[in-house]
């Protein structure tokens, strides 16, 4: 049995029998965000998107220079699948940088909208953009409690 959301097995023992299982909906979704763009605002450089084999994953690949820091790494975004354990309903990530951190994310995508929850859906930090000019460009805010955040403009190159 699958579930509709997500087209996983919903028992968790999907191990190699039948046939595989197919990408979200929802995770396919992000397929707008797949290829190489340049990022102005709080945050500066160059971000690319890739789907992993398979395509239940997407990887994105980040250079960037924010508040005068470099800031290299990647982030890989979809359902998380525990062994043994249902398909998580959230679209989770975890970002991986160059000096040992990482910070886990969750995506929403309501039709031209992309949230990105920093850490737990309904966080105090988040960004939240919008896909304009046909998707060429997105502009929005990553918010941070306190009052602090930045605007942000992702440009398809």
């Amino acid at each position: 049995m699958t579930d509709d959301t997500t087209g996983q097995a919903v028992d968790g023992n999907d191990h190699g029998q039948g046939e595989p299982p197919r990408p979200s909906d929802r995770v396919r979704a992000l397929e707008r965000l797949i290829g190489n763009w340049k990022v102005t605002g709080g945050a500066e450089g160059t971000v690319r998107y890739e789907w992993m084999p398979g395509g239940h994953f997407l990887v994105q690949h980040v250079e960037l220079e924010q508040f005068g820091q470099a800031v290299t790494g990647f982030e890989v975004i979809g359902h998380l699948h525990p062994f043994g354990e249902p398909v998580s309903e959230e679209i989770a990530s975890r970002f991986y940088d160059s000096l040992g951190n990482t910070f886990d994310y969750v995506y929403e995508l309501d039709g031209d909208t992309l949230t990105i929850w920093a850490g737990a859906q309904g966080s105090p930090a988040y960004f939240r953009g919008t896909f304009t000019e046909g998707g060429r460009t997105m502009t929005g805010d990553w918010v941070y409690p306190g009052g602090g955040g930045y605007t942000s403009t992702m440009t398809r190159q």
